[in-house]
């Protein structure tokens, strides 16, 4: 596999599937002894964190059980009141009874629906903590096998898993603490981990040189229709973002921008003549009709960096291949709907797939928005706070990432980096932010 990116050191922040990880221990051998170490570690958090009360471990049959009998061992040892049941022979009043239950039935490769009376055991459970998932949920795709009880914490192995990070399952896992148990990290690069967790790690920024000049730090331009709210948003954003020239260019309207952004009028094809003008932002507040033709006549001219969304991916509806020489998309849901059918259970799945064919990197927003590049690279993002969901944010979104394109990052690292800082402002912001907080916080935290 051909990365998108260079890959963190040690493959910190990498995530594994199932199947992945089932490689991974196939790779590792020595399974008694990763059975040691996991029970382990699963009998030091409960102690780090519980009071002493009694505990009922249900055991499954698989790996999964394995590791919650060793952890049944080590508390018994501590002097906790710990006990072991085989989820086939435990009775509903027996997990009622108990203080804590240790979901150890089955782990994140569970290939079908929880059985009725598996989900009837874990509903009367008072406390839950879950041994490498919540029994029910895909580990792969984060969604829910009929069934999958609420954990108070969750410990997982090696790598966390793309369902710890991915609603539903992100929230049912309650927090995922992540425990070292001696797998190599040579062993994780023999299973070539593809989806990673965003941060940092993923991205380096660029740096300004001291002999630099506005235009060797990128210029943007943002096509805008007759309404430019959300145009100024996004050309706020690549101004704070670091790009050394930003324009608006809105040939029927006469927005007032900020100080600092220009306002052309010029016809589109006039524009292009510039060469300087190698970034631009398509779509937001355009137009449907207005962004298909504009967009259609920037991927005419070939060697421009595209960050397309709103209007200009809804010009494009059922059509996705009219994106192909875009950089970057930045569809919610429901435009991803609109231009690639339905999402289906498996977000990273569709998200590659929509990379792949459109040929730009995805960024599927969300509370855990996926970014997905052509070549199968995946990472999905977690730090977005719930008051990002407001308007005027994914314009913010599309000229940040824009800045980071004319700065010269690559578009996966520019999208990753894009959909990180984004969160991280917001959070900076606080509740009760609105879009045009963003902008401010942006100009601290996008500098290299």
């Amino acid at each position: 596999m051909a990365y998108s990116f260079e890959q963190p050191e040690n493959f910190a922040g990498a995530l594994l599937t199932p199947a992945q990880m089932a490689s991974a221990d196939a790779l590792a051998g020595n399974t008694d002894a990763l059975m040691q170490a996991a029970g382990r570690a699963v009998a030091r958090s409960i102690m780090q964190r519980c009071g002493k009360v009694p505990v009922l471990v249900l055991a499954g049959p698989g790996n999964n059980g394995g590791d919650g009998k060793v952890a049944a061992r080590y508390l018994a040892q501590e002097g906790w009141p710990a006990r072991v049941r085989d989820f086939r022979e435990a009775t509903p009043e027996e997990v009622e009874r108990a203080g804590l239950v240790v979901d150890a039935v089955f782990g994140a490769g569970l290939s079908r629906e929880l059985d009725a009376r598996t989900i009837a055991l874990l509903r009367v459970a008072r406390r839950i903590v879950a041994v490498d998932v919540p029994s029910g949920l895909d580990g792969g795709t984060g969604q829910i096998r009929g069934f999958a009880p609420q954990a108070e914490f969750t410990v997982t192995f090696v790598r966390k898993k793309p369902g710890h990070l991915l609603f539903p399952g992100r929230a049912l896992c309650g927090e995922v603490l992540l425990r070292d148990i001696g797998m190599a990290d040579a062993i994780i690069g023999q299973v070539r981990p593809d989806t990673w967790e965003n941060g940092p790690a993923l991205f380096r920024l660029p740096q300004r040189s001291a002999m630099g000049h506005k235009y060797s730090n990128g210029d943007v331009t943002i096509l805008s229709g007759t309404l430019p709210g959300a145009a100024r948003l996004a050309a706020m954003a690549a101004r704070r973002a670091g790009a050394g020239m930003v324009s608006i260019a809105a040939e029927d309207a006469a927005p007032l921008p900020e100080a600092g952004i220009m306002l052309r009028r010029e016809p589109l094809d006039e524009l292009l003549v510039d060469t300087r003008r190698k970034t631009w932002v398509v779509g937001p507040g355009l137009g449907v009709e207005a962004a298909g033709r504009k967009l259609a006549r920037l991927l005419a001219g070939g060697g421009l960096a595209i960050v397309a969304d709103a209007d200009a991916l809804t010009a494009c509806a059922g059509v996705p291949e009219k994106l192909r020489g875009v950089s970057v998309i930045t569809p919610h849901e429901g435009e991803f709907t609109r231009l690639f059918g339905p999402l289906g259970q498996d977000k990273l799945a569709a998200a590659r797939r929509a990379a792949a064919l459109t040929g730009a990197v995805v960024v599927l927003k969300g509370p855990d928005s996926v970014i997905a590049a052509p070549d199968g690279v995946a990472a999905i993002n977690t730090n977005a706070p719930a008051w990002l969901a407001t308007g005027g944010t994914g314009d913010v979104l599309a000229g940040l990432i824009a800045a980071l394109l004319a700065r010269g990052m690559a578009p996966f690292a520019a999208a990753c980096a894009g959909v990180w800082l984004h969160g991280k402002a917001a959070s900076q912001a606080g509740p009760g932010m609105l879009a045009e907080d963003l902008p401010p916080l942006l100009g601290r935290l996008a500098q290299g």
